[in-house]
């Protein structure tokens, strides 16, 4: 029987095959956004290649919606998902596609590097690089409202948080939201729209200490005004011992004419 060695060009075919495998593999920290996952538009499908279903202890919040859109108004809008893994400062913690049926999405005030249009269609948003990043999965973000008589406005988010290693599993969860909102008087009311159980748990508080030097008190000053506090303390001590044995009839070491003075005044006699 003849063994058949592998050839140079098998190798390097093989090579590429197991590149794309293990490409594929890997998250989407870069942004997601159209039929990436061979079922429909990421924002209205999920992220299914991280898992199939999405959890509901993952909270999409989308907040800044107003009641009525005025047209060709802008609106800034805030995106955070909250539960999922931990967050670790240091790699990937989070990501989201977005998408809207009329009107334009864009980053918002600082956040020009955190977010972007997916492959230039002013329809499509999601994260970059560095927006997978955010330490809060937080995302700023601008929707300008269509012209007039365009009609109700649909929009749909998914939202993903991540364990940070790279590469989809059970592990990461998302979940997502979808609303729409029409024409109308808008009154500058907004409102908060989320997907989830509502079960939210604020962030631990962070201990944070202010050097004393930092808040303008030099150290002489420090310990004068120590000095200062004990100085008075003194001082009520005292007067206290003053005041109890200074005037107390029952204390032998005062002076005789105390008291004689004290004598006439509880026989109410006047000198």
């Amino acid at each position: 029987m003849r063994v058949h060695q592998p050839t140079f060009q098998h190798l390097v075919v093989l090579g590429c095959f197991a590149l794309l495998v293990a490409g594929s593999s890997q998250g989407y920290s870069a942004g997601i956004g159209g039929d990436e996952n061979g079922e429909g538009d990421v924002s209205l499908a999920g992220c299914t290649c991280h898992n199939e279903l999405p959890d509901n202890s993952i909270t999409i919040i989308l907040d800044g919606l107003p009641y009525h859109y005025s047209a060709s108004s802008s609106y800034p809008l805030t995106i955070q998902i909250i539960g999922g893994p931990d967050i670790d400062s240091t790699s990937n913690t989070g990501g989201f596609s977005m998408r809207v049926s009329s009107g334009t999405l864009g980053p918002g005030e600082g956040f020009e590097n955190l977010v972007q249009n997916w492959e230039e269609d002013l329809n499509s948003l999601t994260h970059t690089s560095s927006g997978a990043k955010t330490a809060d999965r937080t995302w700023m973000i601008t929707w300008t409202a269509p012209e007039s008589s365009s009609g109700p406005v649909t929009f749909w988010l998914a939202g993903n948080s991540v364990n940070g290693d790279g590469i989809p599993s059970e592990l990461d969860r998302w979940n997502r939201l979808s609303i729409s909102i029409e024409e109308g008087d808008d009154t500058g009311d907004t409102r908060t729209i989320f997907s989830g159980n509502g079960e939210i748990e604020p962030p631990a508080p962070v201990e944070e200490g202010v050097d004393l030097h930092h808040m303008g008190a030099k150290l002489r000053a420090h310990w004068l005004g120590l000095l200062g506090f004990a100085a008075v303390i003194l001082v009520i001590l005292f007067c206290g011992f003053f005041l109890r044995y200074g005037f107390s009839r029952h204390y032998v070491g005062r002076s005789n004419l105390l008291k004689l003075r004290i004598k006439h005044l509880r026989r109410g006699d006047q000198l």
